[in-house]
């Protein structure tokens, strides 16, 4: 006589927020009436790409994460934290509780991107932990609805591109991006072997 092995383990929450991130994504394209050729245009993001990231084929980088919130005008914080209420948890509040703190990790680089502030907070406050030699590149067009953005480096080093323009950041110190004129930007921890550690506080237009 046959058994049958039922598969019983529980996806991780990890897991639980991809697939509700990738719902996110196509609700936010289809309540723009866009087709994935229209994001695709828009966000710079191959349309095959984003077709394995809407099936929750593949789990989109922090740079595709900043590609595609940027085309909605919503911050990454912004489009991660409505992917998270789709659970059905209101969250909603003046209070962000450490343990309902969104969190997410980048597959590409290992970095870590912790949402501090409660939703629709104004300024955001994030938590990012880039790890030793790791890079990540943001398009301008993820920076032309904000009006103010810094960063305050907690721990280690943090070389901040923006365009040409290179600020090499330490322990303590705090940059104010001009984003009079969004420029492409990149993070790069120039540390072969410490994390960088830091705070990202932005405004909205």
């Amino acid at each position: 006589m046959s058994t049958i092995i039922e598969n019983t383990s529980t996806p991780s929450e990890e897991d639980r927020l991809s697939l509700r991130l990738a719902a996110r994504i196509r609700h936010e394209r289809n309540v723009r009436g866009w087709s994935i050729n229209e994001l695709a245009a828009v966000s710079g993001v191959s349309r095959a790409m984003i077709s394995r990231i809407e099936r929750a084929e593949a789990s989109p980088t922090a740079a595709l994460l900043g590609k595609l919130s940027g085309a909605f005008g919503l911050t990454m914080s912004t489009l991660l934290a409505r992917a998270e209420a789709d659970d059905g948890d209101d969250r909603d509040g003046r209070v962000s509780r450490a343990g309902d703190q969104t969190r997410w990790n980048d597959p590409e680089t290992g970095f870590t991107r912790q949402t501090l502030t409660p939703p629709g907070a104004d300024p955001e406050m994030v938590l990012g932990n880039l790890p030793a030699g790791a890079r990540i590149a943001y398009p301008a067009s993820a920076y032309t609805f904000m009006r103010g953005q810094c960063v305050w480096v907690m721990r280690g080093r943090l070389a901040i591109r923006e365009d040409e323009e290179v600020s090499i950041l330490s322990a303590g110190d705090c940059l104010a991006f001009d984003l009079a004129t969004p420029k492409n930007c990149a993070f790069e921890n120039p540390s072969k072997t410490e994390p960088a550690t830091y705070v990202v506080s932005l405004v909205r237009r």
